[in-house]
């Protein structure tokens, strides 16, 4: 019902097509910027030809234009190639499909068209299925295994059952939790090489940052387990003492010892999803007042809102939190971030949601502010969210970037964001395939899920 409606009303900015045009899918944009997000620079005055889903042309002209009806003239809007979230999460049972659809819908209207889901489930594989298909309004589906943590892998014999299980079932990747001992996560890793599936995710305190470097994470998320190397062994602490990713050894952490760190990264290729957003927010001095205030919270139930108030206001009255060490805690992460990136490593931009406060699509605006904070110019952040996804997932002949014989999977913004990143949260339409989702549509739909959300 909810795909039907929607696709009602992305059609009414095209009705009236007549049956002589190039394709029924076919779509002529005019005065539009294209971002090259791989050279860091722009095509302006652009025409782009988008047919049976995927980008025909882009350059200055076209012949034979009035072939196209009602050509959208995109106002000088710059079009963007769609954005990737590598940490999402995609609800599961008993949470409605209603509800889910309208998860998936919220990482569309803030451009993103890729989603790599980190804790999955049965059901996820049936939505990535749904959504090859074109029988799902939702952003590409890359879904991980569920949680393998202490409880679920607490034997090498148990890692090795479920990781030849969740391979056989299709699952693309691995989900590592907290928990696991040294000697079961080797199984896990022997395990998973044998059936040739990545894994990702947290680094477990017995296996430590740099066994999981040499181990080859495929993503380690959070920059978890980077902090907790940086306290040298004379420090003499207990490593399940290191609190929340390592917050309670900030006063110990040598930062002089980073470089070798990142270096590690680099060498064993492990790619690092840093979630900033999320430290910048639930795990921030700022107000949970003022978090709900923002216009993005009426997307979701009161009950979830609710949660999240208390879930931070949890974390920040207990007595191991400390503003100041929190700074402390932050200008670590931001200075690991940032040698990730100057030392020629591809991070890639992942923001966790929904998590506490952060609002799925919304939030991608929030990870892109930290990935600021931490010194990456906006054209390296435009790659970790564009060129570097779909290198990492070796889909870069498909999406990434907006060529001619690519997947049409772009937005438009009002201004150019090479030279001001928040001209993304300005998003004119969103063209996904052969589905052209206009301001108007996008705007009908937010207001349905924000109703829905409102009567939770």
């Amino acid at each position: 019902m909810f795909v039907s409606c929607l696709l009602a009303c992305c059609m009414l900015a095209c009705q009236g097509t007549p049956s002589d045009s190039p394709s029924p899918t076919a779509r002529l944009f005019t005065n539009v910027h294209v971002v090259d997000v791989e050279n860091g620079q722009v095509l302006e005055n652009q025409v782009m030809v988008v047919d049976s889903g995927r980008i025909q042309h882009i350059g200055p002209m076209v012949e034979n234009a009035g072939a196209y009806p009602n050509p959208i003239d995109a106002g000088g809007a710059y079009a963007v190639p769609g954005l990737t979230e590598m940490h999402a999460h995609i609800p599961s049972p008993p949470t409605s499909a209603r509800r889910i659809e309208e998860t998936l819908f919220l990482y569309l209207s803030n451009g993103v068209t890729t989603i790599r889901g980190m804790l999955g489930h049965p059901y996820h594989l049936e939505l990535r299925e749904r959504q090859a298909a074109g029988e799902l309004i939702s952003p590409r589906i890359f879904t991980s295994s569920p949680s393998l943590n202490g409880n679920t892998v607490p034997t090498p014999e148990a890692a090795r059952t479920l990781v030849g299980q969740y391979a056989s079932e299709g699952y693309d990747f691995l989900k590592i939790h907290p928990g696991i001992l040294r000697p079961v996560f080797d199984t896990l890793v022997a395990t998973a090489r044998e059936n040739a599936i990545p894994f990702a995710g947290h680094v477990p305190v017995d296996v430590g940052i740099r066994h999981a470097l040499e181990s080859r994470y495929a993503t380690i998320d959070h920059v978890d387990g980077f902090l907790e190397g940086l306290v040298p062994e004379s420090a003499n602490v207990a490593p399940a003492e290191n609190g929340f990713f390592g917050f309670n050894f900030t006063p110990l952490a040598n930062t002089g010892s980073m470089d070798a760190l990142v270096a590690l990264a680099l060498a064993y290729n492990v790619a690092v999803v840093p979630t900033q957003s999320l430290f910048e927010r639930w795990f921030a001095p700022t107000d949970a007042d003022s978090l709900l205030a923002q216009p993005e919270m009426r997307y979701m139930p009161a009950e979830t809102l609710a949660n999240w108030k208390q879930t931070k206001e949890a974390y920040m009255s207990d007595p191991s939190w400390d503003p100041d060490q929190w700074e402390q805690f932050n200008a670590i992460r931001l200075k690991l971030i940032g040698k990730l990136q100057k030392n020629g490593f591809g991070l890639l931009l992942g923001s966790d949601a929904p998590q506490v406060f952060n609002v799925p699509g919304f939030s991608i605006h929030h990870e892109i502010d930290g990935m600021q904070h931490a010194g990456i110019p906006p054209e390296e952040i435009l790659r970790m969210g564009t060129l570097y996804p779909a290198r990492f997932f070796g889909i870069q002949d498909e999406t990434g970037t907006l060529e001619a014989g690519k997947r049409a999977e772009f937005f438009l913004v009002g201004g150019n964001p090479l030279e001001d990143l928040d001209a993304l949260k300005d998003l004119r339409g969103l063209m996904l395939g052969d589905q052209w989702f206009s301001r108007e549509a996008i705007d009908a739909r937010l207001e349905e899920i924000a109703q829905n959300a409102a009567g939770e």
